[in-house]
């Protein structure tokens, strides 16, 4: 299977492209290579390439699925292992495109109705560093559009076709102008695009298949998750229209900070106090750790700032089976107060030239 092309290089535009860009881009291949007005042997292929492309990186959270994860955000969702189209709705940029006043010229084709698929939804959730390093689960309750359980979302009983425009779900009327004639196709009002109407609608949607409703999900926050991170829940959306697919749930992750440990995407570090008989003698300390405490060789003469690795002792990777690792950090702690005692050991050490460092006798030579 030939790999997939990148959404931004298929629309010609920069990964830092404002939504103008993106939406100027499309409409300019979509002018070159549609089937009704392209005579080149690829021009479906381009065209529908382009379609996916601008499907994706118009919509706010699908462009942040593809920045983070690439095609693998979306496979098993289409057909070519891509995101899939099929439900979005191109009527009103290619209204622009081709114009509506007089119709759509050069026979193309466009749907007088097409069903919605529901609404994506974005929530925000905030975890504990724990949480997000472990991953968890949690449950989450969001007030959304359901599928009317009362008509199965259909909108009502009694099903029949529409009187006015025979089921077709559209109006065509024939337009003469100085250029030729247009034939003007426009949704048919009474039954809305649906070709159908109903002997009986619904009392509990009035119509629409569609209710308010509160309903609780269980998330299972995958181990590694950062802030600023989604994860996609597919189809946990709004409802479609009638029958339509359902939207999805993107939740955005804020993790709290630890008292303890910094993160730094798979590692981590933290800070231990040591000391100064600690940092000149050296010594042995426990450590604490993600998955508890382990021995530190701290040698004579550490320094503070020192860093010392701890190996695969960080957070697992979200995509992989990376594991970072854990730095640490020495702080040598200078006591602010002093028994009599600790007073005089310091100045008796003091008397011992502690000061035949290389970097003392360079200070003292620019004081000559």
């Amino acid at each position: 299977m030939a790999k997939k092309r990148d959404y931004y290089e298929i629309l010609g535009v920069s990964r830092n492209a404002t939504d103008a860009e993106i939406k100027s881009a499309f409409r300019r291949l979509a002018k070159k290579y549609h089937p009704d007005v392209s005579k080149e042997p690829d021009a479906e292929e381009k065209f529908k390439e382009a379609q996916e492309a601008y499907a994706v990186l118009s919509d706010k959270n699908r462009r942040k699925q593809y920045d983070q994860f690439g095609h693998a955000a979306f496979s098993g969702s289409g057909g070519t292992g891509g995101f899939d189209f099929s439900d979005f709705d191109f009527s009103d940029i290619f209204e622009e495109i081709f114009g509506s006043a007089f119709g759509f010229p050069f026979g193309i084709r466009t749907h007088s109705h097409r069903k919605r698929r529901g609404a994506d939804i974005s929530v925000r959730m905030t975890i504990t560093f724990e949480e997000a390093v472990f991953g968890c689960k949690n449950k989450i309750s969001l007030d959304l559009l359901d599928t009317c359980d009362k008509c199965d979302g259909r909108g009502g009983k009694g099903e029949k076709t529409c009187s006015n425009c025979h089921g077709s779900g559209s109006i065509t009327q024939e337009q003469r102008t100085p250029f030729g004639v247009y034939l003007t196709r426009r949704t048919c009002s009474v039954c809305g695009g649906e070709g159908y109407e109903f002997e009986s609608i619904c009392s509990s949607c009035k119509g629409t298949g569609r209710l308010n409703k509160t309903k609780e999900f269980t998330v299972n926050v995958p181990a590694g998750i950062d802030t600023g991170q989604q994860l996609r829940l597919a189809g946990k959306g709004e409802a479609g229209e009638k029958g339509a697919p359902p939207g999805d749930l993107y939740i955005e992750f804020t993790v709290l900070k630890h008292d303890l440990f910094i993160r730094d995407d798979s590692d981590i570090y933290l800070e231990l106090p040591l000391t100064i008989t600690q940092a000149v003698l050296g010594d042995k300390v426990d450590v604490p750790t993600l998955t508890g405490k382990v021995k530190l060789t701290i040698p004579p003469g550490t320094q503070d700032g020192d860093k010392h690795r701890l190996k695969g002792k960080g957070i697992k990777s979200l995509n992989s089976n990376r594991v970072g690792d854990l730095y640490v950090i020495t702080r040598i702690i200078i006591p602010k107060t002093l028994s009599k005692e600790q007073k005089e050991l310091f100045e008796k050490l003091n008397k011992t030239n502690l000061d035949n460092d290389k970097a003392f006798k360079i200070f003292r030579e620019h004081l000559k």
